[in-house]
């Protein structure tokens, strides 16, 4: 009797250790079953916050989610585009047709022969914009000397003469022959060189720019400027030159 009743026993306990041992492995099965979701889940939730890090940081604060105005050239793909494409060559006829007018272009414009593409500055450089008069052109000679009405060209040629002053025989009559021509000389060098540098503030602008990028060159006919009438002096430059300082009051 005492023997049947410890083999129920044992059987009963053997019972439960089974259900036991089913019942791990199940918690066991469900717990790598759901690690992997989890961790998936883990992940992601961590890229999501590194991306809204991230654009926050390159966009200056202005953004969690890229949705930044100006984002920087590397994050646009035109710029990549253009870097594995390498710069595009224009006749002075093919730049006047990104000019806005046409609908999917962008808008370029040239400085000292350097292309650039300022379809980001819209609102100043598209159609009706303050400075729409510079798209499609190579427009050198306005951005130095600020006459936008008539140097909306890139002769360059006698530009310099802005910066000379005027020659008066009374007042030139106080240095010799020869002081004159060393100075005027001088002066010339001098004016010229406040035209390179006024020219090359721009072009670096463009350059430097977040803005804007640099696509290609202005190709043009071999003596085109031989072919074209000598420009003259805007007016509003004409009038802002000044006489020699006598050289006792110098």
């Amino acid at each position: 009797m005492a023997d049947s009743e410890l083999r129920q026993r044992k059987a009963k306990g053997d019972g439960k250790d089974k259900e036991s041992a089913k019942l791990r492995a199940r918690t066991q099965a469900d717990d790598e079953s759901g690690s992997p979701r989890l961790d998936i889940l883990r992940v992601l939730t961590f890229l999501f916050l590194a991306s809204c890090g991230l654009s926050y940081v390159i966009s200056s604060g202005e953004s969690f989610f890229w949705g930044m105005k100006n984002k920087p050239n590397y994050l646009k793909p035109d710029w990549w585009k253009a870097k594995f494409n390498g710069p595009i060559y224009l006749t002075p006829d093919e730049l006047s047709k990104y000019n806005g007018y046409e609908k999917g272009k962008p808008l370029y414009l040239a400085v000292n022969g350097t292309i650039f593409d300022v379809s980001n500055g819209l609102n100043m450089y598209g159609v009706g914009g303050s400075y729409h008069f510079f798209v499609g052109r190579d427009a050198s000679r306005a951005y130095v000397s600020g006459c936008f009405k008539e140097d909306l060209t890139a002769d360059m040629r006698g530009l310099e003469e802005m910066y000379l002053p005027i020659d008066d025989p009374e007042v030139d009559s106080m240095w010799t022959t020869a002081e004159m021509e060393e100075m005027k000389k001088k002066e010339l060098e001098e004016a010229k060189e406040r035209v390179h540098k006024g020219l090359k503030h721009w072009v670096d602008f463009f350059t430097n720019s977040p803005k804007y990028q640099k696509v290609g060159y202005l190709v043009r006919e071999e003596g085109w400027q031989e072919k074209l009438p000598f420009p003259e002096l805007c007016k509003p430059n004409q009038d802002k030159r000044k006489r020699r300082t006598p050289r006792d009051k110098q």
